[in-house]
């Protein structure tokens, strides 16, 4: 059970693409076998791409496979790297902190507003944002205390 919620997020993933590739490839199969077309594929499939990237950077940011520079980090005797990876990974907390507060903010505040076709509140759409921005300043802080702690990964 523990690892099924360790991985919650790369499952809602896998879902959330699966059910976008089914509704797609069902769209096309329908609009060309029977000239008949979903009116709500479209929107459900943008619900769910959505959601995949917000879940899916937020796994990636988990397993430290998220782009870095790290020339600075290359040059800099050992002495200096430690300092400036916990630098590096206070700031990631401020930065992801600050951006899950807004899209707080955000989602909250389009809170009325519908979705065009299938008339459900945006909220459906922009809490993948706290989701997945909530997840990733979790993990900062967890390779934050990781850091100053000098546990290794």
């Amino acid at each position: 059970m523990n690892k099924l919620f360790k991985n919650l997020d790369e499952i809602l993933c896998g879902l959330f693409l699966c059910v976008m590739v089914c509704v797609v490839i069902l769209n096309i199969l329908l609009r060309f076998i029977f000239n008949y077309s979903l009116f709500w594929a479209e929107e459900v499939a943008t619900i769910c791409f959505i959601w995949l990237t917000f879940l899916g950077s937020s796994a990636v940011y988990k397993h430290k496979m998220d782009i870095g520079i790290d020339a600075l980090i290359r040059i800099s005797p050992d002495s200096i790297k430690k300092m400036i990876n916990i630098f590096v990974r206070f700031s990631l907390v401020l930065i992801n902190g600050y951006i899950f507060y807004m899209s707080i903010i955000f989602s909250f505040l389009a809170i009325d507003k519908l979705t065009p076709v299938l008339g459900v509140s945006s909220l459906v759409m922009n809490s993948s944002l706290i989701v997945g921005f909530g997840l990733m300043s979790l993990y900062s802080i967890k390779f934050l205390i990781e850091d100053l702690s000098g546990a290794k990964e």
